[in-house]
């Protein structure tokens, strides 16, 4: 990857995940690929809270990821610190007991973790 590739791949799957937390607090019934899959369904209210603060981080660290020109030593704290938590999400995603969230968010999460230890790297 090189230049804006670097940002912009993890940055739209950080906006894919966001989005689908945002389906999950207004109500979408997808609760088997989430949250271990403890719920089928529509989620219970404070998953569905969860999922809406959740959507929003996503949402803020695509911004930091795709803002170079904010650059420096912070941001390249901030996106490693995303990568690691990326990759104890794919661990987590992969002993999922939820066969869709093990299918779907393990190579997101993985995906996720590489992409932005890249651009971090990058910065």
């Amino acid at each position: 990857m090189r230049g804006r590739d670097a940002t912009a791949v993890p940055a739209a799957l950080l906006l894919i995940v966001s989005a689908f937390q945002a389906a999950l607090a207004l109500g979408a019934p997808w609760g088997s690929a989430a949250y271990g899959g403890a719920h089928r369904g529509t989620l219970p209210r404070k998953y569905r809270v969860t999922s809406a603060a959740a959507s929003l981080a996503y949402a803020a660290l695509a911004l930091v990821t795709l803002d170079a020109r904010s650059g420096g030593q912070a941001r390249r704290r901030v996106l490693t610190g995303a990568a690691g938590l990326m990759g104890a999400g794919t661990v987590m995603n992969l002993a999922s007991r939820s066969r869709v969230e093990r299918a779907i968010w393990t190579p997101v999460a993985g995906a996720l973790a590489a992409t932005l230890l890249r651009a971090a790297r990058r910065t």
